[in-house]
Formats: C-alpha cells, structure tokens, sequence
C-alpha cells in the first residue's frame, strides 16, 4: 500500500474498471514509516505545465454547468459519484498509533448543521500539483493573498498565482543546498535532497522544514500575542508552554491519540487541536481542565486546521476526501462540508479570508482547489 500516492483515484481513468473489483481497496489510509519513491516523479512538472489547461482545469461556470470540480469523468465510468462515495466510505480505514476504544466519542461531539455555503467553488487546477512527503504531516499549503498560494509539488516548492492562472517554481530541494549566510550556530555544510514536510510563507520569507528535522523545527503552534506555544506530536496530551520561560504552563487532556495539527483562534483563547482519534477539540485557555467542545470528521483523522484571521471560520481537513468549514459564530454547530476525492496536502486561507485552497495530492487528479468566500448583497428597489 503506497504511502499517499494512493492509486485508487487512478482507477477513476480507467473507462473499463469494473466498481464491483474495488477490492484491493486502497482507500485505506496509508502505512507509516514509508517514504516516497520521489526520484521517478522528477519531471512531473515539466510535464504538467505541458498539460492542456481548458482539458484539466475547471472553473466555476463550468461546475454550475454539471462538470465535476476534480474534472472526474463520471459519465464515462462504471458508477457513479454517490456510490463511490459511499464505498469509500464503508472501506476507509483511518491509520491509528494507539488503539483504545472509541465507543462515546460521537456522543461527546457537538451536533452539527451541516449543508451550509460559506466558501464557494471557484477553480481547479491541475498544473500545479501537490504532494505529500509523509502521510501525518499535511501542512504543505500556504496562501499570501487571495491570489498567490505555495504548495510542495515534489522536490519543489511552487507559487500558484489565482490571478494569472500560472505555476512558477520558487525553490528546489532536489539538488544540494548551499548556505549564503555564514555565522557561528549555523549549519555551514550543504543539505541534499531535502524532503520538506511543513512550510509556512509570510512577508516574502518562506520557511520550510524538512522530513529530517532540517531548517526549521516542526508541530508548534505560537499563539497570535506570541507568549503561548502549543507542542504536539507523538503523544495523546497537547503541551501549552510559556515563551519566555520555557516552562509547561498546561496539559491538555481528552484525545484519545496522537495529535498532529493545532491552531490558535486570532482572539489568542481559543486553540483548536487535530487528532488521530478523528476529532478536534477545542479549548478555552482561560479553563483547561477540559476541552470546550468536540467536533468529529467523516472518516478519519484531523490533519490539519486553519482559522481565518477574522476569527469567524476554522477548516478541519481530514486524510482524505472531506474538509470541513465551522462557523465560530455560531458555535461551531453550523458547518460547510467540501466533499473531494484524494489525499489532503493542506488547506491555507487567504490573509483577508476571502479565499480558501486545498491542496490534493493524487497522481492522476492531484491539483489545487479554489474556494471564495460567500457574500449575500440585498439589493433595495429605488422609489422614485
């Protein structure tokens, strides 16, 4: 079973699958401890720029006139979307470090209203496409504005531009890299082939970390006044530790597994924490003796989660397949559901919140997705 290059949306280009087959499923969550075979892939970028664009890409006109958003064929195949759907869903198995009982957890989780339209679809790509070095660590998406979005594709890292509709190459890890600034504590010896697992980009400074623990540290979370860390990784407990000290300031107690996403709310109060149990807790640092609320995905673990900076809305991606997006004004119980084919690479809202991208990575339908944030105008007759 590969490691996140699951073939299983392969099996969608092929016109004579038979659906009744699917079972060598790889709908399963990939193993651990498997690292990607990127050497066979090194051109792919070359190659997809070379991709026609109006065959691969989808727009919004095109979605509302009854194309799929992933440019999935399904009139050509041997079943449909919903009954897909519905097997991906009975055969998922969601990767777990620890196995303890779940039983409860559905009840402990905030009822919630799905259905709901806060982001709509707005364009797909396929000339950039994303991928994953391991299949905890899907936090590879990173928009700068409403119109430029970096992505890992392979040993690349790549800038998107909405705008443009373009792809450019902003960094290459696949050759040696060789340190300009030399300073004492620095590493002064070249990096080869890094494999970059988590990145964030900001004010023209992109920093990216590496499978190996190069260039930068990885699994914090600083809250937005810059005193708090969140640390998680390996571990059913969550570490809140004070900046300036070092020392641990809080435990957070309640998942079930090990956590690998957390983000803090704009408000610096609330932090919202990703778990392998399938679920997302949220909690008040002003009470951390229990988690405020729980929401839980679809099928598997809580990869990776983002609040826009007005606070008002936090996405929740899981492996594959479904990311979901809360209205914190209501208490987190109204809720956008974005249902997509493919591992999740990582979801990055635009600093203004107006957009929200998703990266898929997939070796036929990898691409990254587009949605625009919903405005409702009343429009007044004029009474003359």
């Amino acid at each position: 079973m590969d490691y996140f290059h699951s073939d299983h949306l392969e099996y969608l280009g092929d016109d004579y699958y038979d659906f009744v087959d699917f079972e060598d499923n790889p709908f399963l969550e990939p193993e651990p401890h498997r690292v990607a075979d990127l050497d066979s892939v090194d051109s792919d970028i070359e190659d997809d720029f070379e991709s026609s664009k109006s065959n691969t890409d989808t727009s919004a006109v095109e979605a509302r006139n009854g194309k799929d958003i992933q440019g999935i064929p399904w009139e050509r195949l041997n079943f449909t979307r919903d009954k897909y759907r519905e097997a991906r869903l009975k055969q998922y198995k969601n990767y777990e470090n620890l196995s303890r009982s779940r039983e409860g957890l559905d009840k402990e989780c905030l009822q919630v209203e799905k259905g709901k339209t806060f982001y709509d679809f707005q364009f797909n790509t396929r000339l950039v496409k994303s991928t994953i070095v391991h299949f905890q660590l899907r936090n590879l998406i990173w928009a700068t504005s409403k119109h430029d979005v970096y992505l890992m594709q392979n040993y690349s890292v790549m800038h998107w531009s909405s705008l443009l509709r373009r792809g450019k190459e902003v960094l290459n890890v696949a050759t040696p890299i060789v340190p300009t600034m030399k300073r004492p504590g620095l590493l002064s010896q070249s990096l080869s082939r890094v494999q970059i697992s988590t990145m964030a980009v900001k004010e023209n400074l992109l920093v990216a970390g590496g499978f190996q623990g190069e260039l930068i540290c990885r699994n914090t979370s600083v809250s937005p006044d810059g005193k708090l860390f969140a640390v998680l990784g390996d571990s059913t407990e969550c570490l809140i530790i004070d900046a300036s000290s070092g020392k641990i300031t809080g435990n957070l107690k309640g998942h079930l597994d090990y956590s690998f996403a957390a983000v803090w709310h704009p408000d610096g109060r609330i932090l919202a924490t990703g778990n392998q149990d399938t679920t997302c807790r949220l909690w008040d640092i002003r009470n951390l003796s229990k988690s405020l609320a729980m929401l839980k995905g679809n099928m598997g673990a809580i990869r990776a989660l983002r609040f826009t900076s007005d606070g008002r809305f936090l996405a929740m991606a899981e492996p594959a397949d479904f990311v979901h997006v809360f209205d914190a004004e209501s208490g987190y119980v109204k809720c956008q559901e974005i249902d997509i084919f493919g591992e999740i690479a990582g979801i990055s809202f635009s600093p203004d919140a107006e957009a929200l991208f998703v990266g898929v990575a997939d070796r036929t339908y990898g691409s990254l997705l587009e949605f625009n944030r919903t405005h409702y105008n009343c429009y007044l007759d004029s009474v003359f």
